[in-house]
């Protein structure tokens, strides 16, 4: 579970043109105000620790970041923010110092690969200062002996073909730096304009995720961390993945606990397709899987999906049409994943999980669960066969 700490909810400098939150800023519900005594309030009633999060959490004025991570570091022992970089000053990394606060920076790669993640004025001219900002702050981070996680978003400017070599010399520079953690995401619109002008197809998208798990194998210390995802969960381990393999209610999201500046909860960002942020439910409910097993693939469904344990129809926040009910949008992409990662452990001598013999019957297990209204990981599901080894099926 992460606590989402969003004093200013997705009040943002950038407000980047393809960003998931723009509904909400399209219907003008950006928060301004904020109670830090009522969000700490909040946090403990969550039962923390939480990621100081935006839209961009860094507008806040630097008192007030250092009166909340003081608090965070006596509470939890550490903090963490998610941030674009652009506004990082040497007060900023002194406080990440101080607090012992773990730093994330959203950016889609260096020069013109990040111009998509637009500046506010909507001029080239202050994207690329606005992206040399987080290039610096990424290596003064480092230099520091902070080394941030990064999330970078893949779409047309920086993950066709032609872009790929300098993305790749770009990672390695990051790894030389040393980074270690870099999360790839798709491109996620609620914009038709934005997804047809910058969206991926799936045969680019295939090649970018393998370009990268090939660049993966040849650089030091940094990990693109969807691969040895869904590697853990076809060894049915996911109890280190994230969230979007995890069977996430779209009305509780469980992993994501929001908490306002008002103290209010909300869910995760990534469901919020209306621009409201409805109440959050109090008893998450299974509904979408059990239907998503139950369903034809040509209906939006995962019928007869060998990888279907695994993914469980990904992040509702994805899903065909908007719809939570459907499978991810992505899926041909991920089935390319899970199939390669499959093969490559065979080679190795394990029995990958979507190709056990006793899979449907784990799958009915599964949704007899979801049905009872547990969501159990794939580790104790199987525990009960535990006595005996995987076998492979004929196919």
């Amino acid at each position: 579970m992460t606590v989402e700490l969003r004093p200013l909810g997705v009040l943002c400098n950038i407000a980047c043109e393809y960003c998931y939150q723009n509904p909400q800023r399209a219907a003008h519900n950006i928060a301004r105000r904020y109670d830090i005594d009522v969000m700490k309030a909040a946090v403990e009633e969550e039962g923390g620790p939480f990621t100081l999060f935006g839209g961009e959490p860094l507008l806040l004025p630097l008192r007030d970041l250092e009166d909340i991570w003081a608090w965070g570091l006596e509470r939890y022992g550490s903090n963490s923010v998610q941030t674009n970089g652009t506004t990082i000053r040497a007060e900023h990394i002194e406080l990440f110092r101080r607090y012992n606060v773990h730093v994330g920076i959203s950016i889609d790669g260096p020069g013109r690969l990040n111009a998509v993640r637009s500046a506010r004025s909507g001029s080239d001219a202050a994207t690329a200062k606005a992206t040399a900002r987080s290039e610096q702050a990424i290596e003064r981070l480092c230099a520091a002996g902070i080394r941030p996680g990064l999330i970078v978003t893949l779409h047309k400017v920086n993950a066709t073909e032609a872009a790929l070599d300098e993305m790749n010399a770009w990672f390695r520079r990051l790894d030389a730096l040393g980074i270690r953690s870099v999360v790839l995401h798709v491109l996620e619109s609620e914009s038709a304009d934005i997804r047809a002008a910058h969206g991926l197809t799936t045969g680019q998208s295939i090649q970018a995720f393998m370009n990268f798990y090939a660049l993966q194998k040849t650089l030091t210390s940094l990990s693109f961390s969807v691969f040895a995802e869904i590697r853990d969960l076809l060894l049915g381990n996911d109890e280190q993945v994230s969230c979007v393999w995890t069977g996430c209610d779209p009305y509780t999201t469980r992993a994501v606990r929001g908490v306002e500046g008002s103290g209010k909860r909300t869910n995760c960002g990534r469901v919020n397709k209306e621009g409201i942020d409805f109440e959050k439910s109090d008893t998450p409910g299974y509904e979408r899987y059990i239907a998503l097993h139950h369903a034809s693939q040509s209906a939006g469904g995962c019928r007869g999906c060998r990888f279907f344990l695994a993914c469980k129809g990904y992040c509702p926040g994805t899903s065909i049409g908007g719809d939570w009910r459907n499978r991810t949008e992505y899926c041909e992409l991920w089935k390319h994943l899970f199939a390669h990662c499959e093969q490559e452990l065979l080679r190795q001598g394990h029995v990958p999980l979507s190709l056990r013999e006793d899979r449907p019957q784990l799958e009915r297990r599964m949704v007899a669960a979801w049905s009872a209204g547990r969501n159990p990981g794939l580790g104790s599901l199987m525990a009960t066969d535990a006595s005996s080894p995987p076998r492979a099926c004929a196919t």
